[in-house]
């Protein structure tokens, strides 16, 4: 995937909020999973409940350190068949998460290619009829072009939208026919700023070594109910004594861009620093995500300082475009 195509970042980004875009992510992992003992071996090492979901549907969860209870990899398990799960890491985790998880890696099999973006299920639709019926997080094996894909209604956008799963060899032809009934190819620099607007972590950034779950606001990934998990035990003893830091929205004053990496000052004192950092082209301004002491306030001004340079903000709640995905079906 390049940093943009011809269109530019700004193009591409505005399309996928107004249209529709297409994105290659092959270069994500894919570890297969599969067995009698698949069910259990996922429940015992993953964060999130399966019992939640069923085969057919989608689950986001957290693969942590043990020790520390730090996110390892943020994972998307896609529930293919009463005992066959896709496990889809991170691209640089998939090694990790094999050491975790036994399984098959088959990440160079296959091509995936999200279509995103609310016009993106009906002009998708035109070519795969099957994702009108596909809710939110929904997983359908199908058939194209007489080929086997596998199609999933998620995406890292905020938009709606769908995933397919196609054999390498098939993926050119259906990139090539998505492009045709007017869907706009989109590169890494949109793909980073929709999900930055969307509020969306991003593993290295606001996931990684010495940050947990809690730290993000993403309890609701953790299934403190079941009794054993990796992690399980630190990321509780955390809870019980609270976090020490929180991941909130920064929105800036100017076109100017917030980036990564800048000190995060309120009344001359660092409270924090932030993670992510870009231009909005929804709202015009710089936009950021950070991590800031738990007892600060939204809507409280802070100046992040970088090289030198003020730049004033705004602490505000995430994510900072609303999500509009697909109602379940």
């Amino acid at each position: 995937m390049p940093l943009s195509y011809p269109s530019g970042t700004i193009s591409e980004h505005l399309a996928t909020r107004n249209a529709a875009t297409m994105f290659d992510v092959s270069h994500l992992g894919t570890v297969r999973v599969e067995g009698p003992s698949a069910f259990d071996l996922l429940q015992k090492t993953l964060t999130n409940d399966l019992d939640k979901i069923a085969p057919g549907r989608a689950q986001y969860t957290h693969l942590l350190d043990d020790r520390t209870g730090s996110v390892t990899d943020d994972i998307i398990v896609w529930w293919i068949d009463r005992e066959v799960f896709d496990i889809m890491p991170n691209a640089s985790n998939t090694s990790s998460v094999l050491a975790s998880i036994p399984g098959q890696d088959i990440t160079r099999e296959r091509a995936i290619i999200a279509v995103q973006g609310p016009k993106a299920r009906s002009l998708a639709a035109l070519l795969l009829p099957e994702v009108n019926q596909l809710s939110h997080f929904g997983v359908v094996r199908s058939r194209w072009n007489r080929q086997p894909i596998t199609i999933a209604g998620t995406g890292y956008t905020g938009e709606d939208g769908i995933e397919v799963f196609v054999p390498n060899q098939f993926a050119p032809s259906l990139w090539n026919e998505l492009a045709n009934v007017g869907v706009m190819p989109a590169g890494l620099g949109a793909r980073d700023t929709l999900r930055l607007e969307a509020g969306l972590p991003l593993h290295g950034h606001e996931l990684g070594e010495g940050i947990t779950p809690l730290q993000v606001g993403l309890e609701w990934v953790v299934a403190f109910s079941k009794p054993d998990f990796l992690g399980r035990k630190a990321l509780l003893a955390e809870k019980n004594r609270g976090i020490t830091r929180k991941l909130v929205g920064l929105r800036g004053f100017s076109r100017q861009p917030l980036r990564r990496d800048q000190e995060i000052v309120k009344d001359g004192r660092p409270i924090g620093f932030t993670t992510s950092g870009n231009f909005s082209p929804v709202y015009g301004v710089g936009i950021a995500m950070g991590f800031i002491e738990p007892d600060c306030d939204i809507g409280q001004e802070v100046v992040l300082e970088s090289k030198g340079k003020s730049i004033p903000a705004e602490i505000v709640k995430l994510p900072f475009v609303k999500k509009a995905y697909a109602k379940q079906r």
